[in-house]
C-alpha cells in the first residue's frame, strides 16, 4: 500500500483546496418589483417571469 513520506504541509493542503470554495449565487432584479431573484426564475415576491404574471404573489404575513 502507499503511504506518503513526508507530512503535507499547510501551503500545499491549501493550494490543492484553492478552487474548493463555494462562489456567491448569481442575483438580477426583477423587472416589475426589482427585488433581488435568480436568473430566469419566478420571481418569489410578486410571481413575474418574464414580463408576465406567473404565479400569484404570496401573501405578505401581518
Amino acid at each position: 500500500m502507499a503511504v506518503p513520506k513526508r507530512k503535507t504541509s499547510p501551503s500545499k493542503r491549501g493550494m490543492r483546496r484553492s478552487h474548493d470554495s463555494i462562489s456567491a449565487g448569481a442575483a438580477t432584479e426583477c423587472s416589475n418589483c426589482g427585488e433581488l431573484k435568480r436568473p430566469h426564475h419566478v420571481c418569489g415576491s410578486c410571481g413575474h417571469y418574464d414580463g408576465k404574471q406567473v404565479v400569484a404573489p404570496k401573501a405578505v404575513a401581518a
